[in-house]
């Protein structure tokens, strides 16, 4: 069976499969339809790339696909955060208060990005991407007290 036929198979019989494996990554429910819609044409788009065509090594090619969309869609998410907090702003009621509040939300954007690097990512992955302190530890290759302190200190940075 060529690459082609066995990644028609596959979905033929699971049509959820990208569905259920890109809502365990983490995306939305909401957004599940749309990542298994482009992770499958990422694959047809690649499958002749595939050097194998049995079932496992199209199932782990297939896999890394769907990793690779989630990965894009939760970035893209990170990306409109600032526009979508400040579309929130708008309410045409409070103009004097919506640029107020506008200005702090510029002013907490910056005081993060003037962070340090080894105090800004834990931060982040921890209030943004809402990572354990274990897991942040283990990708950063610390000790979870260090992560801890180091979110401490950031959170310390940009109270002061």
């Amino acid at each position: 069976m060529t690459a082609p036929d066995r990644l028609a198979a596959m979905l033929q019989a699971e049509p959820q499969r990208l569905r259920r494996r890109s809502i365990s990554l983490g995306v939305p429910v909401s957004d599940a339809d749309d990542a298994a819609q482009n992770a499958a044409l990422r694959a047809w788009r690649s499958v002749d790339a595939l050097r194998s065509s049995d079932s496992g090594s199209v199932c782990s090619w297939l896999d890394t696909i769907v990793r690779t969309t989630a990965i894009d869609m939760h970035r893209a998410r990170k990306d409109d955060l600032g526009e979508v907090l400040c579309d929130r702003l708008e309410s045409g009621q409070d103009v004097a208060r919506e640029v107020e509040l506008q200005e702090q939300l510029t002013a907490a954007f910056q005081a993060i990005a003037a962070l340090p690097p080894p105090l800004r990512e834990p931060l982040l992955l921890f209030v943004i991407d809402g990572r354990s302190t274990g897991d942040i530890a283990e990708e950063l290759g610390l000790s979870a007290a260090t992560v801890r302190q180091r979110i401490a200190r950031a959170r310390r940075a940009l109270r002061g």
